[in-house]
């Protein structure tokens, strides 16, 4: 299905509406989810959202379960270095075992290189599995979007949307990719070093973790003000990303440039620019210093063990071997850093959660316009298309902007729809291929109602030429072949020659490899017009629309591009939104909107007969044309 109005993509895509021609109204209905809605950081986790993001990972439950393994493996490896260093201190240097102490030795050694190996397939699994689910978000993300109402993006700033893939999912990428894993590998390191420490003396364990109910509080607290920093550092880059997005395209940069506001813009993003930076210092120092003091006493732990240890000897107190006491320190030691990172990761996780309900939001949003749940497809598509007492309003809090509207167009039959800025004439065409579905009454396609269709269905049999072209930043062949992939060399040039631009392509240094530019800036407007009925002729829709397809052309211009849309119009139904009545006298059927209803219909004389709305257009646009040419 084209697409019409401001982005017409080509044959396939939907169409955005031209805020030009008419009014824009916004879809504000309870259905609605706005992207931005106030979120209060500060509050805990709920469990639904907790379990929704495990769901992220069980489509890789058996990579996960490898991870588990290899992550209890060796923390249980690491834990054994302390009890043969007890023994190689205690037993085997006193009596001068020398075989026992190369065992022991090698022990230490083989025990450092096992649990190197683990963490190496541990990483390597995690991360492949972590960037699984950043695809997963990603493409889940990408793929709602594609099936949002035009409303959303007519109310939502592009790079607010580019923000949300890019920067919150990419935001994510340590939690998924490798914080889950060292969550468990800490906890298990954690775990299996305080068993092993109680095993050696349950009194020094005591004073060990005599503060780790403080150290967790802490980081508690910590994660809370990241979470809400981060919060609000996301929605500060989604502001920068959408001015960046605005200002530096290549419309931006031509109406910066002309308007002499370029040294504004630049001021204006430093602003934004500016606010990120504080957002970005205040999330790196949130907590720093209190984390700090826990490193600092977690790091005074074997003095004060050591002290604890002589002051035990002195009273009298059971004695502890050297062994013992060197070994304890040890697991002390190796407990301080999986300790402070799993302290570490639960703030990390708390920031990210706010990254999660950001991305939540959007794969939450309502989606209006669905395909029926047993749709009917068409192998052959006619083409005639009915209006039955169609009425449509943009919201719910405004009224109509068409009413009533009763039209038949027979197959291969043309109808022209005119009308004064705002009568509805773009609304209406909207409605045909499910840009916006009606909120009274049908219109149909060969009798089928277009929301019992499936969206092939539709695609297929209506195509759109619109104003405003849109193509990417891609060769003049790339650009043809979105409405057609598979087509040939020899179709694309079949294609542009009925199009009036094969010539023109074939004057260029690089012919069809040509690349068009950033929204095709290297072509004119006929240029970009007649690549779009290129593109459409590619696709060979039964149905067409014409959006205003002339009115922004000269004259000259105008007549090359209508001899093309003359062949692209031949032998399909036709449905014209003119706004120059010059290119409609020839319709079989001309309906004359005003203030969403049909005021008048009839031919070009019989409504010239009349002498009433469509006359008055006409010598309006006899009086226009000397300035227009």
């Amino acid at each position: 299905m084209v697409s019409i109005g401001n982005n017409e993509l080509c044959s396939s895509s939907r169409p955005v509406p031209d805020p030009r021609k008419e009014p824009m109204r916004t879809h504000d209905g309870p259905s609605w989810t706005p992207p931005d809605r106030p979120l209060d950081p500060t509050l805990p986790a709920q469990p639904a959202q907790v379990r929704r993001i495990l769901r992220l990972f069980r489509p890789y439950r058996a990579k996960l379960a490898v991870v588990g393994l290899l992550v209890g493996a060796a923390s249980l490896v690491s834990v054994a270095s302390p009890f043969l260093l007890r023994e190689i201190l205690d037993t085997a240097i006193p009596q001068g075992r020398t075989g026992l102490l190369s065992l022991l030795a090698l022990g230490m050694i083989l025990a450092a290189v096992t649990t190197s190996v683990f963490g190496v397939l541990q990483t390597l699994i995690s991360t492949t599995v972590g960037q699984r689910v950043m695809h997963d978000l990603r493409t889940g993300v990408y793929a709602q979007l594609q099936r949002m109402p035009l409303a959303f993006f007519t109310r939502t700033r592009t790079g607010e949307v580019q923000s949300r893939i890019a920067n919150d999912i990419g935001g994510m990428q340590a939690t998924v990719t490798s914080t889950a894993t060292s969550l468990v590998s800490n906890l298990t390191a954690v775990v299996a070093t305080i068993v092993a420490m109680l095993a050696l003396d349950w009194r020094l364990t005591v004073v060990s973790l005599v503060l780790l109910p403080v150290f967790v509080w802490i980081s508690r607290r910590v994660g809370r003000e990241r979470k809400a920093i981060t919060t609000q550092r996301q929605k500060q880059m989604a502001a920068m990303a959408a001015t960046v997005t605005e200002s530096l395209s290549v419309s931006g940069i031509l109406l910066g440039r002309t308007m002499g506001r370029a040294d504004s813009l630049t001021r204006s993003f430093a602003d934004e620019s500016e606010r990120l930076v504080d957002l970005e210092v205040r999330s790196s120092m949130a907590g720093r210093w209190r984390m700090a003091v826990i490193a600092i006493v977690m790091a005074a732990m074997p003095a004060f063990l050591y002290w604890a240890a002589g002051l035990t000897l002195q009273s009298g107190g059971s004695t502890i071997s050297i062994g013992t006491l060197v070994a304890f320190v040890s697991l002390q030691q190796g407990l301080f850093r999986p300790a402070v990172s799993l302290l570490s990761t639960g703030v990390q996780i708390q920031t990210s959660l706010a990254l999660f309900q950001r991305i939540f939001e959007y794969l939450d949003l309502r989606v209006d316009i669905t395909e029926p749940e047993d749709p009917v497809r068409l192998d052959k598509v006619a083409g005639e298309v009915r209006f039955e007492k169609v009425g449509f309003a943009y919201d719910s809090r405004s009224g109509l902007t068409l009413d009533g509207i009763g039209i038949t167009v027979p197959a291969g039959g043309s109808l022209a729809v005119v009308g004064p800025t705002g009568s509805g004439k773009s609304t209406l065409s909207y409605l045909v291929p499910r840009l916006y579905d009606v909120t009274e009454g049908r219109v149909t396609l060969d009798g089928v109602d277009v929301r019992d269709l499936d969206f092939d269905t539709l695609s297929r049999a209506v195509g759109v030429v619109s104003q405003e072209t849109y193509l990417f930043h891609a060769s003049v062949a790339d650009n043809l072949r979105f409405a057609k992939p598979d087509a040939t060399d020899a179709e694309i040039e079949a294609a542009a020659r009925a199009a009036q631009i094969h010539d023109h392509i074939a004057s260029l240094p690089d012919g069809y490899d040509t690349l068009v530019g950033e929204r095709g800036y290297r072509f004119s407007g006929g240029e970009k017009q007649r690549l779009a009925i290129a593109r459409t002729i590619l696709r060979d829709p039964p149905v067409l629309i014409l959006d205003e397809a002339t009115s922004a052309l000269d004259t000259r211009t105008e007549h090359a591009v209508q001899q093309a849309i003359d062949a692209l119009s031949a032998g399909r139904t036709t449905i014209t939104i003119a706004h120059r009545l010059s290119t409609v006298r020839d319709a079989d059927q001309i309906v004359v909107l005003d203030g969403g209803r049909i005021a008048e219909r009839g031919t070009h004389e019989e409504l010239i007969e009349r002498n009433g709305r469509y006359a008055a257009l006409l010598r309006r646009d006899a009086q226009l044309a000397p300035a227009v040419s």
